[in-house]
C-alpha cells in the first residue's frame, strides 16, 4: 500500500495550498491509514468477505484537481501565502479540504446505494470495457506532469528510484532470499521467500531515501535541496505523537453541485476497478466465484468507507488495492484474519501520528520516481480491458482514438482557460468546468456513449467475455450450507436462512436473484 499512501498527499497537499513544512500534511495521512483499517476491517468481515485491503485511490485525485482548479479555489501567489498568519494559512487549506469531504461524502452515497441496492449488476450493463479503458487509463496520462514536476526536481535519484523499482519487481522477482522462522513442535528453521516479488516499493523507498541521507550528511545537496531528507524535518518534530482522527476534523464539510458530480466519476471509475478484482480473488483464494449477493455488498460497504473517508477530513476515497491482490498470489496467505489484523495494525498506525509525519519526509524526487511507475501501471491497468474487444475492428479503434485524445485536449484548453465557461450563473459555470475539466469522467462518458451507440456485435464489443469475467450471474441460492458458505455472515446466518424474506434483499447471502 505505502505507494499510494505516499503518493495521494504528495499531489493532493499543494493543491489544498498547504506548505511544504506543515504538520497537517503528516495528519492527512494518519487519517487516510485510520479510514483504511476501519474500512478494511468492515469489508472483509460483512463486506465481499474476501481478504481485500481498502484505502486511498489515484482515481479520485484527477476530480479533486479539477475542482481545485476553479477560480475561486485557485491558491494565491506565493508572496500573499507569506505575508499570512498562521491561522489565515490553516484556514486558507481547510475551507477546501471542507469543499472537497463533502463532495467525496455525497457522492460515495451513490455508490453506497447501487451496492446495497443491487442496481451495481444494472448499471454494469452498460459499462463496456470501451467504458472502462478510457475512465481508469486517463487517471495514469492525466497525472503525468504531477510525476514530472516531482521528479525533475532531481532527475538522478527519480532515476534511480525508477530503475531499483523495476530491477526488484521485475528482474530480481523470483530471486529467493534466506530467512529463519519458528513453529510450535519444530522449532527453528531456514525459509527462502522471494524478498524483492514482496516488497519492492518498501525496499525501493529505503534504499534511496538511504542515499539521500548520505548525500544530504556529506553536503553533495546543498541547504534547501528538495532530495534532502532533512528539507521536511519540522514536520515530524512538529507532529503530535498520538492523535485519534475523527469526522469533520478540519470543520464541517461543505457540498456544492460541482464538486458532487465531480466526484461521482471518481466514485465510477473505483466501482468497475474493484467489481473486476473480487473475481480475481476468488480464484487467488481457491474460493468459489463471488456471488451476486457478495459483489453488491463489497461494493456498498466501499461506498461507505468513501463516505467515511469524506467526512474524517483525508481528502480521498476508497478503492481495492490492487498491489495488495497480487500479495496473495505471491504469498499464498488469503485468510481473512490475516486482513483483519492487518487492519487493526492500521488504525494503531493512523493514531500514531509520528507515524504518518515520516513518509513526509520521504525526498520528493524519491516519490516521483514511484510515481513514474505508478502512474504507468493505473494507465496499463486501464489498457488491459482490451484484451476483452476486438481490435481488429475499425468501430472500437474510433471510438478508442475518440475517447482518449478529445479528453486530453479539451481539459488542457479548460486549465489554460479558467474563465472560458460564462454563462452568468455562477453555479452552472462552476459545475461546467469541473465535468469537462475531468478528463476521466469526459473519456468514460465518450466510451460509453460511443460504444452503446454504434452498431457492433457482442462478440466486437467484448461483451461475451467481459461477462464471464465480471461472474454478474452467480448466485449462491437461497444461502443454504454449500459453497455459499465462503461469503456468509459470521453471526446470525441461521436465524437470516429461517426469515423468507431476506431472500429479496440483495446484499445478504441467503438472496436469491431472479433469472
Amino acid at each position: 500500500m505505502i505507494g499510494a499512501i505516499v503518493s495521494i498527499p504528495f499531489i493532493l497537499t499543494p493543491a489544498l495550498c498547504m506548505r511544504d513544512e506543515d504538520p497537517a500534511r503528516g495528519i492527512i495521512i494518519s487519517t487516510m491509514i485510520f479510514v483504511t483499517g476501519l474500512i478494511t476491517y468492515l469489508q472483509a468481515t460483512w463486506g465481499c468477505r474476501l481478504p481485500i485491503v481498502q484505502g486511498g485511490t489515484i482515481s479520485f485525485l484527477v476530480p479533486t484537481l479539477a475542482i481545485l482548479n476553479l477560480p475561486q479555489w485557485k491558491c494565491p501567489p506565493a508572496e500573499v501565502m507569506d505575508a499570512m498568519t498562521e491561522s489565515d494559512r490553516t484556514e486558507l487549506w481547510q475551507v477546501r479540504m471542507r469543499e472537497l469531504s463533502g463532495a467525496i461524502a455525497v457522492a460515495a452515497v451513490s455508490q453506497v446505494v447501487l451496492g446495497f441496492s443491487g442496481l451495481v449488476g444494472k448499471v454494469l450493463r452498460i459499462i463496456t470495457p470501451l467504458t472502462i479503458v478510457p475512465t481508469v487509463a486517463l487517471v495514469g496520462i492525466t497525472l503525468f506532469q504531477h510525476a514530472s514536476e516531482t521528479a525533475s526536481k532531481q532527475w538522478g535519484i527519480a532515476v534511480g528510484t525508477t530503475a531499483m523499482l523495476t530491477l526488484f519487481s521485475q528482474v530480481m522477482s523470483e530471486v529467493q532470499f534466506p530467512g529463519v522462522t519458528y513453529r510450535k513442535g519444530q522449532g527453528l528453521r531456514l525459509i527462502w521467500f522471494p524478498l524483492f516479488k514482496l516488497f519492492p516499493v518498501l525496499l525501493t523507498i529505503a534504499i534511496m531515501w538511504t542515499v539521500c541521507g548520505v548525500l544530504t550528511a556529506t553536503g553533495v545537496f546543498p541547504e534547501g535541496h528538495p532530495a534532502r531528507t532533512d528539507v521536511r524535518l519540522r514536520v515530524l518534530q512538529d507532529a503530535e505523537w498520538f492523535r485519534v482522527p475523527y469526522p469533520g476534523q478540519f470543520g464541517l464539510p461543505t457540498v456544492s453541485l460541482a464538486g458532487v458530480l465531480g466526484m461521482l466519476a471518481g466514485v465510477i471509475a473505483c466501482t468497475v476497478e474493484s467489481i473486476s478484482y473480487y473475481p480475481t480473488i476468488s480464484q487467488m483464494c481457491a474460493a468459489p466465484p463471488p456471488p451476486l449477493h457478495a459483489i453488491n455488498r463489497g461494493i456498498g460497504i466501499e461506498g461507505l468507507g468513501t463516505l467515511l473517508a469524506g467526512l474524517w477530513g483525508s481528502g480521498n476515497g476508497t478503492n481495492t488495492f490492487g498491489e495488495n491482490v497480487g500479495a496473495i498470489g505471491v504469498t499464498k496467505v488469503g485468510s481473512r484474519r490475516v486482513i483483519q489484523w492487518a487492519a487493526f495494525i492500521m488504525i494503531l498506525q493512523g493514531v500514531l501520528n509520528k507515524f504518518g509525519a515520516a513518509f513526509i519526509m520521504i525526498p520528493d524526487p524519491v516519490v516521483g520516481g514511484i510515481f513514474c511507475v505508478m502512474f504507468g501501471m493505473i494507465t496499463a491497468f486501464g489498457l488491459a480491458a482490451l484484451q476483452y474487444v476486438d481490435l481488429r475492428s475499425a468501430r472500437n479503434l474510433y471510438i478508442l482514438g475518440v475517447s482518449f485524445f478529445f479528453p486530453l485536449v479539451l481539459c488542457l484548453w479548460l486549465q489554460e482557460h479558467p474563465g472560458a465557461i460564462n454563462t452568468g450563473n455562477a453555479t452552472v459555470d462552476s459545475t461546467l468546468s469541473v465535468l469537462l475539466g475531468t478528463t476521466i469522467l469526459v473519456g468514460g462518458v465518450l466510451g460509453c456513449a460511443l460504444d452503446n451507440l454504434i452498431p457492433g456485435t457482442p462478440e466486437e464489443r467484448g461483451l461475451v467475455a467481459w461477462s464471464k469475467e465480471m461472474a454478474l450471474e452467480t448466485t449462491s441460492g437461497d444461502g443454504l450450507p454449500s459453497e455459499g458458505n465462503t461469503f456468509d455472515f459470521p453471526y446470525g446466518m441461521e436465524l437470516m436462512r429461517r426469515w423468507k424474506w431476506t431472500r429479496h434483499v440483495p446484499f445478504l447471502p441467503t438472496y436469491k436473484m431472479k433469472l
